[in-house]
């Protein structure tokens, strides 16, 4: 990998937030705010790709001045630099009610995603009446999770991944965090081999299988770990911009 920057310009860095951009306080670092600010002076995108909504990452995207698109609720919607809605992923309510009752069967904690707000451990009176992004499980019991996994894998339909170890997060098949970068680095006129990509959960892996440079968190899942072509260090320990400082500034 040492010789990665001689080859490929990075011309884009997407940053899941949980994990990777936030320390255990869910703040950005300073040096973290640092890296971004001197990468968008040097001309790169920085995008936030990441399973939260726009309610839910806008303050951080603003606060770092970010001049970019956002990948958000799993690639679910995209926003451009105006923060309008480029495309929208929608899981079917039939699907979202079925799934409610999954938790309900098993007593499982869970929460929801709609284009309206997000749900935790409560649905609207009519479920029907919302439009969904994202359905998600939270099951410490690894037999109970392997259980409901296997629910969700014959049913289909779904994109399965998770954010925590613990969880499991539910999109309509196809849409992940990789598909929304494409999108946007095809209305940027960048190649996805130009793409820098950071996380540390399943959600991440797509994008950073995708991305001519993946790299994963210090404290990231093991299989995110494999698949990286990079590991920095964690996010407690500004890994996001030692992965900047290393491949793009």
């Amino acid at each position: 990998m040492e010789n990665f920057k001689s080859d490929v310009e990075i011309k884009l860095i997407a940053l899941d937030m949980d994990g990777t951009l936030l320390n255990d306080e869910h703040e950005v670092s300073e040096e973290n705010r640092k890296a971004i600010k001197e990468a968008q002076e040097k001309g790169v995108f920085v995008v936030l790709s990441t399973g939260r909504s726009l309610r839910n990452c806008q303050k951080h995207a603003d606060s770092l001045a970010l001049t970019s698109y956002l990948v958000t609720v799993n690639g679910s919607e995209i926003y451009d630099d105006q923060r309008g809605l480029v495309e929208r992923n929608l899981v079917t309510s039939e699907s979202i009610q079925w799934m409610l009752e999954l938790t309900q069967k098993h007593k499982i904690r869970y929460w929801a995603i709609s284009t309206n707000r997000n749900y935790f451990d409560e649905m609207p009176e009519d479920i029907h009446a919302e439009e969904w992004l994202k359905f998600g499980f939270n099951i410490k019991d690894v037999p109970t999770r392997d259980m409901i996994q296997k629910e969700l894998e014959a049913r289909g339909g779904f994109e399965l991944s998770n954010s925590t170890p613990t969880n499991i997060e539910v999109n309509p098949v196809g849409i992940n965090k990789a598909k929304g970068l494409s999108l946007v680095c095809e209305r940027l006129g960048i190649d996805m081999k130009n793409v820098m990509a950071v996380g540390d959960s399943l959600n991440d892996l797509a994008m950073i299988n995708a991305a001519g440079l993946g790299v994963a968190m210090g404290n990231a899942q093991e299989t995110v770990k494999k698949a990286a072509d990079w590991i920095t260090a964690n996010n407690n320990e500004d890994g996001v911009a030692a992965a900047i400082r290393k491949w793009v500034l």
